[in-house]
């Protein structure tokens, strides 16, 4: 099966891109998650969310999509299909969704709270504001480390990536770069940056194979049923495939960490800043800061 990412094709299977690890045998051993999580830099956890509260919290987005004509209407809402004039979406902060009782439901599910205290050995908290996506037709996002957009608090801050549905390989799932964790090169001149305090656009690369030849590994993908999640560290390199599909790949993204470590003020409170000075002003392109970095 040949799959797009960004610039490239690649064969899945094949020396570029590869199978996420499964670590759903590990629910319950926290410790052996914790090991895992440090081996791979992501834990794929299958039916970690309860599939009733991931559809309650789909279709919250995909009213807030319908309401924007977004949508297809002809076909049933549940599908998602784009519209001709839909568009990809990012409703990043945006509470009527984010903090709809049926978004927090899942996001902020009592269970989903417990797991993550036992995984993170102490009192766990997540961020206030709340990242979702609509990854439109021909869409994909470029690979990157969390830590760029999120590193003023702890690093111990883990992404809770979650599909809203049932996500095909045509329909732009997440990738990691095998190892990706354990490049401290990158850890120490890219994994440093502050989009906000540099100015400098977030993606590290929009070329897998460039990032395979450089630094090693494979990309590694799945597809995902409703339920199904991806944990993953601050410094683990990810980006998603190409949405080949006439519908929205929908998922969010939300941030634990231990509750006694410090925070990134730009995420928590009632009115969150979020970001506010990564595009204000003169621009670094990613380019230039690669170059500067020798990386």
């Amino acid at each position: 099966m040949i799959l797009e990412m960004g610039k490239r094709e690649m064969e899945l299977g094949g020396s570029m891109l590869g199978h996420l690890r499964d670590s759903t045998n590990l629910m319950g051993d926290p410790h052996a998650l914790r090991e895992r999580m440090r081996d791979d830099g992501y834990l794929f956890l299958r039916q970690l969310h309860d599939p009733k509260k991931v559809m309650g919290a789909r279709r919250v987005i995909l009213k807030a999509l319908n309401m924007r004509d977004d949508l297809d209407k002809s076909r049933p809402i549940d599908e998602g299909v784009l519209s001709e004039t839909g568009k990809g979406r990012g409703f990043h902060g945006f509470k009527p969704i984010t903090h709809d009782e049926d978004f927090l439901a899942l996001v902020e599910a009592p269970e989903l709270m417990d797991f993550f205290t036992e995984f993170l050995d102490g009192d766990s908290m997540t961020y206030d504001w709340k990242w979702v996506r609509a990854v439109g037709s021909e869409e994909y996002s470029g690979a990157h480390y969390d830590i760029v957009y999120m590193g003023r608090g702890t690093e111990n801050v883990f992404t809770l990536w979650t599909p809203l549905g049932d996500v095909t390989y045509d329909m732009a799932p997440l990738c990691f770069l095998e190892g990706s964790n354990k490049l401290d090169i990158l850890k120490r001149t890219y994994g440093k940056m502050d989009v906000d305090r540099d100015h400098v656009t977030g993606s590290f690369s929009n070329d897998p194979v460039e990032m395979v030849e450089r630094y090693g590994g494979r990309w590694l993908t799945s597809e995902f049923q409703a339920g199904d999640a991806l944990i993953f560290s601050m410094y683990t390199m990810h980006g998603s495939l190409k949405n080949k599909t006439n519908r929205y790949r929908l998922s969010t993204d939300t941030r634990y960490q231990r509750a006694d470590e410090p925070v990134d003020e730009r995420w928590i409170g009632r009115e969150p800043k979020g970001h506010y000075g990564w595009f204000q002003g003169k621009t670094v392109t990613m380019e230039e800061a690669r170059k500067e970095w020798g990386v």
